[in-house]
């Protein structure tokens, strides 16, 4: 299990467990963040990463009438 460095909630991390016969759920999302490792930010949970991205995001347009 990882914990969440922005929240503390904890989570399976694909990318950190030697078990796992997938790819980290993670890698199906947009990226937002530097890749942990690359710098001191860590892995996010599934809720703390998808609002980051959801917060990057701009809104869709809105088509014109």
């Amino acid at each position: 299990m990882s914990v969440c460095s922005l929240c503390g909630a904890t989570f399976q991390c694909g990318q950190l467990d030697p078990d796992a016969k997938e790819p980290c759920w993670c890698v199906a999302l947009p990226p937002a963040v530097p890749v942990p490792g690359s710098t001191a930010v860590g892995c996010w949970c599934p809720a703390c990463l998808q609002e980051r991205i959801a917060a990057l995001t701009p809104p869709a347009a809105t088509p014109a009438r």
